[in-house]
């Protein structure tokens, strides 16, 4: 049996006529005739040696080196087809596709982009709101921001403004439970979203950290951390927010913190893309315009007494 592939072409045949167990469908599909197809076929079934489908009465069905054969041709195809978008993409100086969490992209990214629209006219943005962890040859993404303990291997990553948690809340609110002992009375929101974080950065451990034990459990919860802070700014409660999901509505004042503990929770955001692909213009001036945004509220930061939460954690 020869070890060399057969012809693409041949390839590209059996993988239609796999597809639609059909020798006239898949003609249709390559714009080729039915015959030519059949040629195909047959040279690909000669250098292999054996039959890849079975010639039914107007129908095909594939033998057993036919379905060994296609789950792997059909991958590789789409492989293919990745890797020459991936390709096509590094040719184009315009277009800037950014996958981020539906949290980061509501909260962060949303309420500063006209800023990055007016600075860079010729960028044109794609959002991709998801916590799907992307391929970034597959799914055509030239940048993700993510948060959590991923490793980032073979990846271009930077780590964004550390992340802290810490009771955030309307003005009225503020007026009304100004100390900590009075924050155990108030309706307090949970953002179940940061649950994963280990340690935890909970309710429980902010209290502990203050001084205080007390491990509320009543209140409205949100699976979804952008959620969570849109019932904090209608004055439904204070809720645990995560510095770059609040920044902006404190540095605007709709939300103030009046409490200055915040819980480190060790864990960033990212910045990430492809390998090499840090130098593309529109990549590198996200990247730039990204670190000078945020760089732009880091005085709220400087006020507050940032404590490990894994000092606090229950014994």
């Amino acid at each position: 049996m020869p070890d060399r592939l057969p012809p693409l072409t041949a390839m590209r045949a059996f993988d239609a006529a796999a597809r639609h167990m059909s020798f006239a469908k898949a003609a249709d599909e390559l714009h080729v005739t039915p015959a030519a197809l059949s040629f195909q076929i047959k040279s690909l079934e000669e250098h292999l040696g054996a039959q890849l489908f079975r010639r039914l009465n107007r129908a095909v069905e594939l033998t057993e080196a036919g379905h060994a054969l296609a789950p792997g041709v059909a991958d590789g195809f789409q492989a293919l087809a990745a890797a020459w978008r991936a390709a096509e993409r590094t040719q184009d100086n315009q277009t800037l596709t950014v996958t981020a969490g539906p949290a980061f992209t509501a909260k962060w990214l949303a309420p500063r982009l006209y800023e990055f629209a007016q600075s860079h006219p010729q960028v044109e943005l794609r959002f991709s709101a998801s916590l799907k962890m992307m391929d970034f040859g597959r799914d055509a993404i030239d940048v993700a921001i993510r948060f959590g303990y991923g490793k980032d291997e073979g990846l271009y990553s930077i780590p964004l403004a550390e992340e802290w948690v810490c009771p955030v809340m309307t003005p009225e609110l503020a007026r009304r439970f100004p100390t900590v002992e009075s924050l155990k009375d108030a309706p307090l929101i949970f953002d179940d979203s940061i649950g994963f974080l280990k340690p935890r950065s909970d309710w429980q451990t902010w209290f502990r950290a203050v001084g205080i034990e007390h491990d509320p459990q009543n209140g409205p919860r949100f699976s979804q951390a952008d959620h969570a802070i849109d019932a904090a700014l209608a004055g439904v409660g204070v809720v645990l927010g995560r510095r770059a999901l609040v920044v902006k509505d404190v540095a605007d004042g709709r939300l103030v913190l009046p409490f200055p503990i915040a819980l480190d929770t060790g864990v960033r955001f990212r910045f990430l893309c492809a390998q090499g692909a840090e130098s593309r213009p529109q990549i590198t001036a996200f990247r730039d315009w990204i670190v000078t945004e945020i760089d732009k509220t880091s005085h709220i930061t400087e006020a507050l007494t940032r404590l490990p939460s894994a000092d606090f954690q229950t014994p």
